[in-house]
């Protein structure tokens, strides 16, 4: 099996020097699939409900643009706690480090002991760690407070989500905005394809087969809507 990334020498050095990115894949794919997920449930309850198609692109087009806006705030807000929390907590070590160096050298004394490492390994480990505080702070952030040592970027998550929920959240509109024959069929087989893409491109990063989560994004979706169209049809027996 060909190896993700080379091992030699200068390969490993060119790799290390270059800090790995904030990865906003959870954001694409979090807005992805309630994007495709609330704009079908719309779809699928007012199809269900037979309301004209007018009412249905409408109410959809509400949807993507104000939910999706909503959503990406939501990310935007949340990934900021994240972030303002990291940079408390890294205040807090600085501040621990120049209050109560020998207390926070005795922690990174005890973690690095915990990895196996004893005897002058161990001293020279910690006094080469504590020479340097911002690889001391680091080691504690994530050692300590199990943290990342990227922080967050709220507005790069936020344009993710939105991006996601405007770009899938359309697609079970577009048979209704084009005016097809037979639109909800056509939004129905579009929508499912859509699910199960997000899913089949969400296992490059996972060690399940395309196939299977893709299925499983598709079982999530499909559930959704389902429900939404059988409310959407009681609610017109109602009337």
């Amino acid at each position: 099996m060909k190896p993700d990334h080379g091992h030699s020498p200068t390969e490993i050095a060119e790799r290390l020097a270059t800090p790995p990115g904030a990865s906003h894949l959870r954001d694409f794919v979090y807005g992805g699939i309630d994007g495709t997920v609330t704009t079908f449930a719309i779809v699928a309850g007012v199809a269900g409900a037979g309301l004209p198609h007018g009412v249905i692109v409408a109410l959809g087009l509400a949807n993507v643009l104000a939910d999706g806006f909503s959503m990406a705030a939501g990310n935007y807000s949340g990934t900021m706690a994240e972030k303002e929390n990291v940079a408390r907590l890294r205040a807090a070590e600085r501040r621990h480090i120049a209050e109560y160096p020998e207390g926070e050298r005795e922690e990174v004394r005890q973690i690095l002991a915990a990895k196996g490492l004893a005897g002058d390994v161990l001293e020279g480990a910690v006094a080469s760690i504590t020479r340097n505080e911002a690889t001391w702070i680091d080691l504690m952030m994530k050692e300590e407070h199990g943290l990342s040592s990227i922080d967050p970027h709220p507005l790069p998550a936020a344009l993710a989500t939105f991006g996601a929920f405007l770009l899938c959240g359309i697609v079970p509109l577009a048979p209704f905005l084009f005016g097809v024959d037979a639109p909800f069929l056509w939004a129905s087989g579009a929508t499912a394809a859509v699910f199960f893409a997000i899913g089949a491109v969400r296992s490059r990063w996972s060690l399940r087969p395309w196939w299977r989560s893709g299925s499983e994004t598709l079982a999530i979706g499909g559930t959704a809507a389902t429900i939404a169209y059988g409310v959407g049809h009681l609610v017109e027996s109602w009337i």
